[in-house]
């Protein structure tokens, strides 16, 4: 049995296959390195039926996450990992490989990732080469979930947002400002907390404000990571990976139309063609 594994900060995908088939699937809290421990990642594994039940028949183990950038943390996951999956063989890269991958197989090209974080790099068919746009998301993740959860945020509390969405904000989470700033300032995974609110994105995706704020996160994304990288490799095809990217593909569409770039592809969910090279 193999395991193609797919985690963002926010949610791990798990697909589980033998003789070419997915035998079983399930979601996780998201497993990265640089915010949640061993012990907490073992807890996270101990709470699915399904990775319990299959423990012991999974024999190789694909994973590719968000965190998972140096060889010191890679190394750590991946013996993490290997004391959960006993007889599994396990192989760990980032999320920035998977999505590349999923995007281009074996052929190079642009790939950048717009989830619950953001990067972009050059992929030259077997790797992605190192930038310097993962910064992370206090400093970099431009357009991502919580990238957008940020600026919903500021608009909530500097009292920016139309009346119709303030109501529909303080009815969906009833967040006072000392609250957010306690899960901001004060509570671990402060990236997950807001990247949580990309669902109010989605409730509300043909309100005028929202796609204001969509369009001003992916133009900062377009200037900051993708036109560089055009300028550096003009003749690659661009691809996006991610629920961002996805959810709101007629926007990315519009901003990458304005700077006169055509985007090649956008996947949604990477597991799937990274489950069909891996399985292959």
């Amino acid at each position: 049995m193999i395991a193609v594994v797919y985690s963002g900060s926010r949610t791990a995908f798990w697909k589980l296959t033998q003789n070419g088939q997915v035998v079983a699937h399930c979601n996780t809290a998201g497993i990265n390195p640089y915010f949640v421990d061993s012990k907490t990642i073992l807890q996270i594994l101990n709470k699915k039926v399904v990775l319990i039940n299959n423990a012991e028949s999974i024999k190789k183990i694909y994973f590719f996450g968000a965190g998972a950038s140096s060889a010191d943390r890679k190394e750590e996951l991946a013996k993490t990992l290997s004391s959960f999956f006993r007889y599994s063989k396990v192989i760990v890269e980032n999320d920035l490989f998977g999505a590349a991958k999923a995007a281009c197989f074996e052929k190079s090209g642009l790939v950048a990732m717009l989830g619950s974080g953001s990067n972009c790099a050059y992929f030259d068919g077997k790797k992605p080469l190192e930038n310097n746009f993962g910064l992370g998301y206090i400093l970099g993740d431009e357009g991502s979930a919580n990238y957008l959860g940020k600026m919903l945020l500021k608009s909530y509390l500097n009292k920016k947002l139309p009346k119709e969405l303030e109501i529909k904000f303080t009815r969906a989470y009833n967040l006072d400002r000392s609250q957010i700033f306690e899960r901001i300032y004060n509570k671990p995974q402060a990236n997950i907390f807001l990247s949580s609110f990309f669902d109010f994105f989605i409730q509300n995706n043909k309100h005028g404000h929202i796609i204001r704020m969509i369009d001003e996160g992916f133009d900062k994304h377009f200037q900051t990571c993708i036109l560089p990288m055009v300028k550096q490799y003009p003749e690659e095809d661009l691809h996006f990976v991610g629920t961002v990217a996805s959810e709101f593909e007629d926007r990315l569409i519009h901003i990458a139309e304005k700077y006169n770039l055509k985007i090649k592809s956008i996947i949604k969910e990477p597991i799937l063609n990274l489950l069909k090279h891996y399985i292959n």
